[in-house]
């Protein structure tokens, strides 16, 4: 059973709404404690992890919106949305997808539940999950997969692609898709009755495989991890940071938007 915007009826209460998203986990452990209990329950469900980029491509997609509406579970993804989050009240930490992969697959191990991974190239995917294998004992990769290129994650091609995840026995699935195509997809996927979590998690697996490094632990603690991303690939994120801090400015100045029902 689903509520009219398709979450399930079980989902915890949002903390807060901004713009057109929102939060309703707070912190890592409770998120990782959920997960694990959907999976062993087989209860599936979506989690999605909102920061400044996917603010501005939700005043602009409705396919984003209605994903962000339907999902289970959102966490707080960056400095910028942590603390826009608090000044309205809500107590949340920042969660990301590349910080919530490694212990969620410790937890997964330790509970038996086996992940599956989709998304990325083959190379990435299949060096990232040798790494994960060789660093945590007892993970199971019941299966992994990338899409083809030119993948529709609202199509044939990832109904398929979905249903081969459900046939694998796995309680969790990582999505590393970039957004909103993995968002998009892990809403499709769970559309229909499913037993899967599926968790977006944007560049994790390159970051695990090492193709791509990610900032330094000082830039991490200190909200500043866009500066290292923009500074090692400025000509592909330049426009979008500079999108997303113009979001972040204009909504510290005006405030939570009221136009959208109250919604900021």
């Amino acid at each position: 059973m689903r509520e009219r915007d398709g979450r399930r009826p079980d989902a915890p209460a949002d903390l807060v709404r901004i713009g057109d998203g929102r939060v309703n986990i707070g912190t890592e452990a409770e998120l990782i404690a959920r997960i694990l209990a959907d999976a062993r329950a087989g209860h599936g469900g979506t989690v999605f992890t909102l920061n400044l980029d996917h603010l501005v491509k939700l005043r602009d997609d409705a396919g984003f919106r209605a994903a962000y509406d339907a999902a289970t579970y959102v966490s707080a993804d960056g400095a910028p949305v942590v603390k826009i989050a608090r000044r309205q009240g809500a107590s949340v930490d920042r969660v990301t997808g590349a910080d919530l992969v490694l212990p969620l697959c410790r937890a997964a191990a330790d509970a038996g539940i086996s992940v599956h991974l989709f998304g990325t190239s083959d190379a990435i995917r299949a060096e990232a999950a040798a790494k994960l294998v060789a660093d945590i004992p007892g993970l199971v990769i019941a299966g992994s997969e990338s899409p083809p290129r030119g993948f529709d994650p609202e199509g044939e091609a990832a109904k398929a692609a979905a249903a081969r995840i459900e046939a694998s026995g796995a309680g969790i699935c990582f999505v590393a898709l970039g957004a909103p195509k993995q968002e998009l997809f892990a809403h499709a996927a769970t559309r229909h009755p499913a037993g899967v979590i599926y968790v977006c998690i944007g560049a994790a697996l390159d970051f695990i495989s090492g193709h791509s490094k990610r900032a330094p632990i000082l830039f991490q603690r200190t909200g500043t991890e866009w500066v290292w991303r923009f500074l090692q690939e400025p000509r592909r994120l330049g426009m979008r940071y500079a999108r997303s801090m113009a979001y972040y400015i204009g909504y510290l100045i005006k405030g939570p938007d009221r136009r959208s029902n109250g919604r900021g």
